[in-house]
């Protein structure tokens, strides 16, 4: 599973890994490494794109730093949807995180997010997510994951192109 600099990702590409229960995804974005570090760990930022257009999502706790923690809910017509992890390295262009829906607390997700720099004022989001079983994998992947990844991802663009990044 690897990626070549002639391809582009204008929208996310979204991957079962064929070996290990994880999954890869794949995005370019108009932005600097710098400008998706700061989406991906200003928690006023983080809540304005993840996830699908018709949740709002409320940040309940978050210390974005090598060793914090994180929760925030997801929220739709009264129903909420809670998610946890850890922070065990934030670095320069690399995040790795566990990640917990409240729903199904025993599935904890593995993610190692990188920041490529393609040059020209691009860069390449490619997110890891190693999964506890090939069941829990192909749950995620069925979840509607999809919808908010490609969704929060078009919300991400529009910030990044108003400048609110």
């Amino acid at each position: 599973m690897t990626t070549t600099h002639d391809r582009r990702y204008a929208e996310a590409a979204i991957e079962a890994d064929p070996t290990v229960p994880a999954v890869h995804i794949w995005r370019d974005f108009s932005a600097t490494p710098e400008q998706l570090m700061r989406a991906h760990t200003d928690p006023e930022l983080f809540a304005r794109w993840i996830g699908p257009s018709s949740l709002t999502t409320r940040i309940d706790h978050w210390d974005c730093r090598t060793l914090g923690s994180y929760r925030y809910v997801a929220e739709r017509d009264g129903e909420e949807y809670a998610f946890r992890g850890t922070f065990p390295e934030v670095g320069e262009n690399r995040i790795v995180q566990t990640f917990v829906w409240e729903g199904m607390p025993e599935a904890i997700a593995l993610e190692t997010v990188t920041f490529e720099d393609l040059g020209d004022g691009r860069t390449r989001l490619h997110a890891f997510s190693l999964c506890d079983s090939f069941e829990g994998r192909d749950g995620m992947l069925s979840s509607g994951m999809d919808v908010g990844i490609h969704e929060g991802y078009a919300k991400l663009d529009a910030l990044l192109a108003e400048g609110a990044v």
